[in-house]
């Protein structure tokens, strides 16, 4: 599992490809949340979902979206014993009210589900005794007669 996320790469590439890096990330942000947060009961929905509904609602359901996603991050990192660098409160509140600091509320708030995320996936990467990046070799042997 991915764990090493920046806040610096996704808003430079995001600036090159003029947007089309962040649906690929978030996309992957939320495949890679519900995978190493499996079997908490929860599900945090993909880009084209987030969007729509975003859209249906006049932008309430991201600020729903972010919420969720500090939350989760948090409850899964106290499961794992992992201090948690996001909640749901902080991650809302830095986007909201921290909007407000020069505009850098909305970052700090993206650089926390990020981090929050990379420590899960590290924590993911140890049970599953690999670091980042590995790969997986599967032999496959078959009785050929």
């Amino acid at each position: 599992m991915k764990e090493d996320r920046s806040l610096i790469k996704f808003l430079l590439l995001n600036i090159i490809t003029a947007g089309i890096y962040g649906l690929i990330f978030w996309n992957r942000y939320a495949a890679d949340m519900n995978t190493v947060c499996m079997g908490d009961g929860r599900n945090t929905r993909k880009v084209l979902g987030r969007i729509l509904l975003t859209i249906i609602t006049s932008g309430i359901y991201e600020l729903v979206w972010l919420y969720r996603a500090g939350d989760r991050i948090a409850a899964n990192c106290r499961a794992k014993g992992i201090p948690a660098k996001a909640t749901g409160g902080s991650v809302l509140l830095w986007y909201t009210v921290g909007a407000l600091l020069f505009g850098i509320g909305p970052l700090v708030a993206v650089n926390k589900l990020i981090r929050g995320l990379n420590d899960l996936s590290a924590a993911y990467n140890r049970r599953a005794g690999r670091g980042a990046g590995a790969t997986v070799n599967v032999n496959i042997v078959t009785n050929a007669a």
